[in-house]
This record gives C-alpha cells, sequence and structure tokens, in this order.
C-alpha cells in the first residue's frame, strides 16, 4: 500500500508522510466523515472507493463527489473553517486508508515548504475537478453527463449501484435506465 504513496513522492518525502499518519481499515457503508462534525483529518486511499454526500430536507442523498485510490479525502472547506461537515464521506467498498490529522500536516508545512506545494498540489487537483462537475451539471444534458461518467471512472458502474451513478448525475433513477437503454439499442 504504501508504495502508492511513493510513487506521488520522493522516497525520503513518502517516509515522512507515512509517520505523520496510521493506516487503518474502512468497511463498506462505514463514514470517514460525519454531517454535523468538525473534520479534523484527511485521508490518502490506497484502495477502495468513497462518496461525498448531502442530505437535503427530504432526506434523498445527493452524491456529490466519488473518490477512488490515489485520491486524498476530506471536508476541506469545513476543516480549514473548523465549522461542522455539511456532507458526510462513506466508504462504498472496503477501503484502506492512510489517516493524517490536519495538525500534523500543519507541521510538515510549518516546517518545509515542499509541504505547502505538495497541499497546493492536491487543492487544485480538487479545485480543477469541481469547477468542471459545476461546468458538466449547469451545461450538458443528462445523457452527455453519463457518458462522459463512462469515460472519466472506467468500471465505475461495475463498482457502485445504478442509484448512486444517477445521484452523481443530479438524475433521477429512472431517468438513467431511460438513458443505458438508449445506449443499448
Amino acid at each position: 500500500m504504501d508504495n502508492l504513496l511513493k510513487n506521488i513522492l520522493p522516497d525520503n518525502r513518502a517516509e515522512e508522510f507515512l509517520s505523520a499518519g496510521k493506516n487503518k481499515s474502512l468497511k463498506t457503508t462505514e463514514l470517514f466523515v460525519r454531517i454535523g462534525e468538525i473534520p479534523t483529518k484527511i485521508a490518502f486511499v490506497y484502495s477502495g472507493l468513497f462518496r461525498y454526500v448531502y442530505v437535503n430536507d427530504k432526506g434523498d442523498e445527493l452524491t456529490k463527489g466519488l473518490i477512488a485510490e490515489n485520491n486524498f479525502l476530506s471536508s476541506y472547506s469545513a476543516m480549514i473553517l473548523k465549522e461542522p461537515a455539511r456532507f458526510f464521506i462513506e466508504a462504498l467498498e472496503n477501503s484502506e486508508i492512510l489517516e493524517i490529522k490536519w495538525t500534523s500536516i500543519e507541521e510538515l508545512m510549518n516546517k518545509d515548504i515542499f509541504w505547502v506545494r505538495f497541499v497546493l498540489k492536491f487543492v487544485e487537483k480538487a479545485f480543477i475537478i469541481k469547477e468542471k462537475r459545476e461546468r458538466d451539471l449547469l451545461l450538458l444534458d443528462a445523457g452527455t453527463r453519463y457518458n462522459n461518467f463512462l469515460k472519466e471512472f472506467p468500471g465505475m458502474n461495475q463498482r457502485i449501484t445504478q442509484n448512486i451513478i444517477a445521484s452523481y448525475l443530479g438524475i433521477k433513477p429512472e431517468t438513467l435506465s431511460r438513458i443505458r437503454r438508449k445506449i443499448i439499442f
């Protein structure tokens, strides 16, 4: 597992990063962050799959994002602002992560500019993904969003339910079924 981090960090930096956190296993449906809690940690996903989920006033779950291997998990704005998280982060598969307290990341950044640049790289990546997702939801029709989903997340439709895919695309499951039937025929 630690080899994944070594692919994105030089050896001496990977060891430093690994020593700042602890390996942890999460089972399917287990939460990494809960709505209403003030997050104090981030995680690097070694294996598994997670989703970020808002719950509206009707109790409907709206999938904000999907996070797979080689990515970081966090409720970043809530953590930085020290406010309660407005969404939860759920494991969709049994997962292995490196969990790191944000204070440990801050200590690394205060010691060495390398870590500031490292964190900035992932914040930039998250911002780019967020901006594209917003653009797609605002400008593209549901069929195009589904086709883009299949290209951006190859094999993901085999890993998660159609209800979660529909939620991610911002459509009803029935709409997704109609779109899928058109593609098959």
